[in-house]
């Protein structure tokens, strides 16, 4: 999946991926999309919230080799 740009959080522990995810969001237009890499299992229900909860779309997720990577559409 193409994306606007990638956050490397992996080895961060909550809450930093989401402290870092709202960070880069602000580097993008609407519509763009952020990939991030995160190991710490809580963030995917901390990443699918935080999206939900300030209008942007969690598109996909998958785990590869114990990283969850994310991508959310800037809403």
């Amino acid at each position: 999946m193409n994306s606007n740009k990638l956050l490397d959080a992996k080895g961060l522990a909550c809450p930093m991926p989401i402290v870092k995810t709202k960070k880069a969001m602000t580097d993008l237009e609407p519509g763009q999309v952020l990939e991030i890499h995160a190991t710490d299992k809580g963030a995917k229900s901390d990443l699918t919230a935080w999206a939900k909860s300030v209008g942007h779309e969690l598109i996909k997720h998958e785990v590869e080799n114990d990283v969850f990577k994310f991508w959310i559409q800037k809403g």
